[in-house]
């Protein structure tokens, strides 16, 4: 089967399912922040990848698709839940232990920058351009300024927990552009997705069961459970659907402006439900990030170019 389209420019409906991914990673922010009172990391994790798996199976078998039995599709699965779910879920759990959450944000939002160069090295379609790197820049600096310097606030004490969260993104980075050969393949989103949680819980299970011997943890309260439930099948299953959607079409680049998104989401989520201020830096750094999308995008600036001349 021949290789999907890449749009260099998103249309309408890639922008909207890419806010929607970035709403549902957004919202993981809360599910973790309530379970992880009360819950070790890998636990959470393997739950994560595990209860997500299982969801979409049943969605797998209720739409009719067949998940593949070559060794081929499943080794590819393997290097999809390690690159994208048990080595960066891993590094970031144990860096955000010893720095800020907030700097490890800013952090995170490097992966733009890593998929930019990754991309212009390993395919032919997603090659750097002056508008997408200067708006990647642009989208890096625009999340920088919304999370502000506080978050730099003895964020280099721990030069390897830095270096941690800087591996992750470029693990982050990876992992679509390997991901664009399940479309290619022919797999639709949910079988792709599918076949990576269940490789992931495989590799975590045994991971949090050597750790954390989860059968000697208290039972959790129902909040914590509905956080759970909400991390599994909203942040994990729902979106990852959501996240082969995009990367069929639009390409691994693009797909990856999510991580300038999230922080956005999460901020405005915790506005809304939570009673937190939204401060002017948050504005002012939503606008930076606003035009590092537009420049990635493109067409306003083709649009800017045709009313001069």
């Amino acid at each position: 089967m021949p290789p999907a389209a890449i749009h260099k420019s998103m249309t309408g409906t890639e922008w909207a399912l890419l806010v929607l991914l970035a709403t549902l990673w957004g919202g993981s922010y809360f599910y973790i922040g309530v379970a992880v009172q009360t819950l070790p990391p890998l636990f959470i994790v393997a739950f994560r990848v595990t209860l997500g798996a299982a969801i979409l199976y049943l969605i797998v078998r209720l739409s009719g698709h067949r998940m593949p039995t070559t060794a081929a599709a499943w080794g590819a699965f393997f290097v999809m839940g390690l690159a994208n779910n048990v080595v960066p879920f891993s590094l970031i759990s144990w860096a955000q232990a010893h720095v800020p959450s907030g700097f490890a944000a800013i952090l995170n939002a490097t992966t733009p920058i890593f998929a930019v160069i990754l991309a212009n090295v390993m395919t032919t379609d997603e090659k750097m351009t002056p508008g997408r790197l200067g708006g990647v820049v642009l989208g890096f600096l625009g999340v920088a300024v919304m999370i502000g310097p506080d978050a730099l606030e003895g964020a280099t004490e721990h030069l390897l927990a830095d270096l941690a969260l800087l591996l992750a993104s470029v693990f982050y980075a990876f992992s679509p552009i390997f991901g664009r050969r399940f479309s290619r393949a022919g797999l639709v989103p949910m079988v792709a997705a599918t076949g990576q949680f269940t490789a992931a819980a495989v590799m975590m299970v045994p991971l949090t069961l050597a750790f954390d011997a989860p059968w000697t943890l208290p039972m959790p309260a129902l909040p914590v459970w509905g956080a759970l439930l909400g991390l599994a099948a909203g942040s994990t299953a729902f979106a990852y659907i959501i996240y082969y959607r995009i990367l069929a079409t639009a390409g691994a680049v693009n797909l990856m402006l999510v991580t300038f998104l999230v922080p956005v989401s999460a901020i405005i989520l915790g506005a809304l439900f939570l009673g937190e201020r939204l401060a002017p830096i948050h504005f002012i750094g939503m606008a930076v990030i606003g035009l590092g999308l537009a420049a990635i995008d493109g067409r306003p600036a083709a649009y800017l170019r045709r009313k001069l001349a």
